[in-house]
């Protein structure tokens, strides 16, 4: 095994450790404020009362579950043409992040779900769909696990992000191509949102807060996917040289 310590994970490495302060000082400031104006000044649903406040979290954590994947994909197909080991890093890194904002999603949905729809869970097609998604990241997980040569597990789960990604516009359009519990989209649709900004703003801010939050999350795991990748090619190299001894 080869170091991977390739100029792009070099710069990478370089600059890794502003870039997640950074991004981990911005989650706090903008959920700080988003917080404040989610419980001091947004309003109360005039049927769900105080309980739509979940909505903050809840909604955000779903968008991120989704764009994970989508960050995947993008770094599998820059892997599998360029051969790029920081894409391959990246896509790595990214799933178990994947994976624990989906099974959040799925949690504060069920929570939010109980007292609105009067069931912790419906098999309906969006709820489904996203439960599809979690069950595809725990499928990348397993794989990078069981295939030992990081080349290999890197190609097969590269194709298998790809094919997986077909899930995503299934996700999205699924409450216009079945009937669902979830309501069409009221903030990223064609015409813009339709969502009253003393609630689209905080939940943009909130958006943002996670969004940083999980780029923090994720330069770190990358980190440590490098330096465990170095770790296990200095292994390699000094048992070569015992053997040849």
């Amino acid at each position: 095994m080869t170091s991977v310590r390739t100029p792009g994970v070099l710069c990478f490495m370089n600059n890794s450790d502003k870039i997640w302060r950074i991004c981990l000082g911005l989650a706090l400031i903008l959920g700080a404020i988003g917080l404040y104006i989610v419980f001091a000044m947004s309003p109360d649903d005039h049927q769900q009362g105080s309980l739509v406040k979940i909505m903050y979290i809840h909604v955000p954590i779903s968008w991120l579950s989704v764009m994970i994947w989508v960050v995947m994909s993008i770094a599998s197909l820059i892997s599998l043409v360029w051969r790029s080991q920081l894409a391959d890093i990246t896509a790595k890194a990214a799933a178990p992040l994947g994976a624990s904002f989906t099974f959040l999603s799925i949690a504060t949905g069920s929570i939010w779900g109980r007292p609105v729809w009067g069931t912790w869970w419906q098999w309906d097609a969006r709820l489904t769909s996203v439960l599809i998604l979690f069950i595809m990241y725990l499928g990348v997980m397993s794989l990078w696990n069981r295939i030992e040569d990081h080349t290999k597990a890197g190609r097969v789960i590269a194709i298998f992000t790809l094919v997986g990604a077909l899930n995503i516009p299934i996700i999205k359009f699924s409450v216009y191509w079945w009937n669902t519990l979830h309501q069409p989209p009221s903030v990223l649709r064609v015409g813009g949102p339709t969502m009253d900004s003393s609630m689209l703003q905080p939940l943009l801010i909130m958006a943002l807060s996670f969004t940083c939050l999980f780029l923090c999350l994720h330069v770190a795991t990358m980190r440590n996917e490098i330096l465990k990748r170095d770790l296990l090619a200095l292994t390699a190299a000094r048992d070569t040289r015992v053997d040849e001894a």
